[in-house]
């Protein structure tokens, strides 16, 4: 395949995810980023555990028959189950393959502190359900819908410097695309409609919080402060 056709193919991608978005990552980020792959990619290992954690949270709250956030449609319901466990399973693979880039490296795998990106979208989440569960689902489309941008930025930027990662930087296109449209769907299928309103909302946060200058470079951080 020429290297135009698998352009071609990696945008069509992640299509959907950029139309979601507000805003597209700053440069800066992405040079701040490559400038440190150590950080970014020890950040990016917690993220897909954090990521298979919330998948299974969301199949012991909402999936259970009989629990007490048990969906009322069954169908639904088993639509959850049945997306969440594949996401779950994925994002641990993911978790895998980076804690291997790591090893590869000579880096140990060791959490670092969390940036304020997905704490300040699951502070926005309703209290009370179904809209806890909406906006829960709301802020996995826009966590992926964001995780798939960012990828497909630095991919592009490491393709001459690093290639084996960005090569898989780019095999994680489909499955984060994905899953923003499996959350997605999950979310308008809870709320009966498309509950716009609310995703403006997390949107309008999502770009706020992706151009704000941020301290520490991470997975989902904002540019470097100047």
């Amino acid at each position: 395949m020429s290297t135009a056709s698998i352009a071609t193919k990696r945008e069509a991608l992640v299509a959907p995810a950029l139309g979601f978005l507000r805003c597209r990552t700053p440069p800066s980020w992405v040079e701040a980023a490559v400038a440190d792959l150590e950080t970014l990619l020890v950040d990016h290992a917690s993220l897909e555990l954090r990521a298979a954690e919330q998948a299974q949270k969301l199949i012991r709250r909402y999936g259970a028959s009989g629990g007490p956030g048990s969906l009322p449609d069954e169908d639904l319901r088993l639509k959850l189950l049945q997306k969440m466990s594949r996401l779950a399973r994925e994002e641990l693979r993911h978790f895998e393959q980076v804690v291997e880039l790591l090893a590869q490296r000579g880096v140990a795998y060791e959490p670092l502190t969390a940036s304020r990106y997905a704490r300040s979208l699951h502070e926005q989440v309703r209290s009370s359900e179904p809209g806890r569960c909406i906006d829960t689902l709301i802020v996995g489309a826009v966590i992926e819908a964001r995780s798939c941008e960012r990828f497909f930025r630095l991919l592009a930027r490491l393709e001459a410097t690093e290639p084996e990662l960005a090569g898989f930087y780019a095999s994680l296109l489909r499955s984060e695309s994905r899953h923003f449209e499996d959350y997605l769907a999950l979310a308008q299928g809870v709320a009966g409609t498309n509950p716009i309103e609310r995703i403006d909302r997390f949107l309008e946060l999502d770009a706020e919080l992706v151009t704000a200058p941020d301290t520490e470079t991470r997975f989902h951080s904002g540019p470097p402060t100047q």
